[in-house]
């Protein structure tokens, strides 16, 4: 035998498709934009959505104002907008900026003063350098006065006090026009230095000693110089071997 089904009221029906519920079909309470109550059977659950029911049960955690769809834009519009470029913020008056006048108009700004130059350092370790004499003369009394004031007086004044007065040859150096060869000699010892009237740090050098006078050149043993007796070296008075 067939089973019929009736509807359990006559007056339930679906507030969007206006369809009776039969038996075993339910009904689900939506809440139009106005706050109005409808019963939405299971079918029409979507088109309530679409009509922007809300249902009752998730009314509480969804805004009583539902905001109402952006109309889209048109295609072309869209495109167009998204070409164009975006400009920037326009600048603020220039009436509320420092350095503008009264009448809006930006003020005269004064020149920066140029910074003066920094100082020249000077180098670390700086040479320092003589002028030299032009004559030969000048220049053996300007050597055997640098001679005088350097550690070598002192060594070859302690040897003067054993062995006696020495020989004494002071003349120019043919190789480098800013130096004077000095020989100071006696019978059992020698010493050649070398005076760089250009250099005024160091310019005293010992070159070479020896033992024997004939080991020294002939034409550094004109012995044009003498020593006194404190011990400095003196031009211009002549020594005999």
């Amino acid at each position: 035998m067939r089973k019929e089904l009736r509807p359990v009221h006559d007056n339930v029906t679906c507030d969007v498709c206006g369809r009776t519920i039969l038996k075993g079909e339910r009904t689900e309470p939506f809440l139009a934009p106005g706050g109005k109550r409808h019963g939405v059977c299971e079918l029409c659950f979507s088109r309530a959505q679409h009509h922007g029911w809300i249902r009752e049960s998730v009314a509480g955690d969804v805004p009583s104002g539902v905001p109402r769809a952006e109309p889209r834009r048109p295609l072309l519009s869209r495109l167009r907008r998204r070409r164009e470029p975006e400009l920037p913020p326009e600048p603020p008056s220039p009436i509320a900026q420092p350095g503008f006048g009264g009448n809006g108009e930006p003020a005269a700004e004064e020149e920066p003063h140029p910074l003066p130059p920094p100082p020249r350092s000077r180098p670390k370790d700086p040479r320092h350098v003589r002028a030299v004499p032009t004559t030969a003369e000048v220049k053996v009394e300007r050597a055997l006065e640098l001679f005088n004031g350097s550690q070598q007086q002192r060594t070859v004044a302690g040897v003067a006090r054993t062995l006696g007065p020495p020989w004494i040859t002071a003349l120019p150096d043919l190789d480098q026009q800013s130096a004077v060869t000095v020989v100071v000699a006696w019978e059992l010892s020698w010493y050649r230095f070398r005076v760089d009237l250009g250099d005024e740090a160091d310019p005293v050098v010992m070159l070479e000693k020896g033992e024997e006078i004939r080991e020294i050149d002939e034409d550094l043993r004109e012995w044009n110089a003498t020593m006194d007796a404190d011990g400095r070296l003196i031009s211009g008075v002549g020594s005999e071997q």
